[in-house]
């Protein structure tokens, strides 16, 4: 059985710590940052090496937005536009953005499947608002649910025709944050009823296959709570209200929003409802002190079973539909659109 984490590599090759750690504790999925991405040739190794640790094919999971938040660099990989690119051509054109950004997405999709990477930790579902902390900033799609919605929907499609599950983030939403949340506990005083549209962006993609969590606290439903770690917003905003079933991940218990220990953290976000725990070891670069932390994130870890085990169960089944798809002359379309900002590796 598996246990319900995802846990990360320190570097391009997976130690022997850290493959005897994963034969022995069985995560999930295991991500991979831009640390462990250095060529094509050497992530599917490592994707490879991993899962012979582990004894199956676990899902391999990245941050690939596009714009700031790419863990494959070019000149190795292509470049992708910013969420913000693809909203400016819907704004203009609304049938030619969505085809964009569900053109945009399968590019990504084959770039990942072709080293095995099944699942990518996008798009990016968050409101911005004026004056809001730039964490969220160009990384959106817009700034209202339906422009949101439509685009995010046709990048989860994108996706999804590519043989990958998305991660829709950060639910309930992240784009009201005057804090970026990597570094403290960012807190959102808005009413319920202004968050409404924050909540409505996510409710039109309730049926993605997985969401991760806004280390954020709101006080019009629970004050001073990471959302991570509340129940209410768990299982009152998340589930309910928004009507979210898909797995629930964490973002990164590594992040300075959280607190108390990383052991203390997993099992709270546990408690709350999330399924699944996200360790990135983001801050970190000693191998060794990756390694005990995933340790320790790992101890606190559950099987995954019951609901959460289903949900993810879903989430894997993307993996065996790709769709047919000519790359090169998907690239050329792609130019077409973005002819600034993309190429080929």
């Amino acid at each position: 059985m598996a246990k319900a984490c995802i846990l990360s590599v320190s570097g391009p090759e997976l130690t022997k710590e850290e493959a005897a750690l994963f034969a022995a504790e069985q995560p999930w999925g295991v991500i991979l940052m831009g640390r462990s991405c250095v060529s094509r040739k050497q992530v599917h190794k490592l994707v490879d090496d991993i899962w012979n640790a582990m004894k199956r094919p676990c899902l391999i999971f990245i941050d690939q937005e596009g714009g700031r938040v790419a863990r494959l660099k070019a000149p190795e990989w292509p470049l992708f536009p910013r969420g913000q690119d693809y909203a400016d051509i819907y704004a203009k054109e609304r049938e030619r953005g969505l085809s964009a950004a569900w053109l945009g997405h399968r590019l990504i999709a084959a770039e990942l499947a072709a080293m095995s990477i099944h699942a990518d930790c996008a798009p990016v579902v968050d409101l911005p608002v004026p004056g809001a902390h730039d964490v969220i900033g160009d990384r959106a799609f817009g700034t209202d649910p339906e422009t949101v919605a439509a685009l995010t929907g046709a990048a989860l499609k994108g996706l999804a025709a590519g043989g990958v599950a998305g991660v829709i983030k950060h639910i309930p939403g992240h784009g009201r944050s005057m804090a970026d949340s990597h570094m403290e506990l960012p807190r959102v005083t808005a009413s319920a009823n202004e968050l409404a549209k924050d909540f409505d962006a996510f409710a039109r993609l309730a049926d993605a296959p997985m969401a991760m969590t806004a280390h954020i606290s709101y006080d019009a439903f629970d004050a001073n709570v990471p959302a991570t770690l509340s129940k209410v917003m768990i299982q009152d905003v998340i589930r309910k209200r928004i009507g979210f079933d898909g797995l629930l991940m964490t973002d990164d218990l590594g992040m300075q929003a959280l607190g108390g220990s990383l052991g203390e953290r997993g099992h709270a976000a546990i408690a709350a409802g999330c399924d699944v725990l996200l360790h990135c070891s983001g801050f970190l670069s000693d191998p060794a002190a990756i390694l005990a932390e995933m340790s320790e994130v790992a101890e606190a870890a559950p099987e995954l079973a019951g609901k959460a085990l289903a949900r993810g169960e879903r989430a894997e089944a993307l993996s065996t539909h790709q769709q047919d798809f000519d790359i090169a002359e998907g690239w050329d379309t792609f130019r077409a659109y973005f002819p600034q900002l993309v190429g080929t590796a």
